[in-house]
């Protein structure tokens, strides 16, 4: 199931993604883990919901980005001290990396 967020406009979304919001983050990891032993070229991980605009934008993530994205994100888990999921992250990076040989 691929997260949603819902803010007012596209600027309170780019307030989230400059502060670094977990949530983000979290639907993006989640969206990877998912969809690790798919075949699907890109992956829809987050749809934000914008109220003023009455819009709905879909972020999609190409699985050749999967470890750098995830490697990424990886900080912000530490930062919460989110350890158990550090180490899902982790192991599915070294997974991908290891197929990517």
């Amino acid at each position: 199931m691929v997260a949603e967020i819902t803010v007012n406009n596209t600027d309170e979304f780019q307030e989230l993604v400059d502060n670094k919001d977990i949530r983000i983050a979290k639907a993006i990891v989640d969206g990877i883990l998912e969809n690790m032993n798919n075949k699907k070229k890109h992956v829809h991980v987050l749809s934000v919901n914008c109220l003023e605009e009455a819009s709905t934008f879909d972020i999609t993530l190409d699985r050749k980005y999967f470890a750098e994205t995830l490697q990424e994100n990886l900080k912000y888990y530490v930062e919460q001290e989110l350890y158990e999921e550090c180490s899902k992250i982790v192991e599915a990076i070294n997974k991908l990396k290891e197929k990517s040989k």
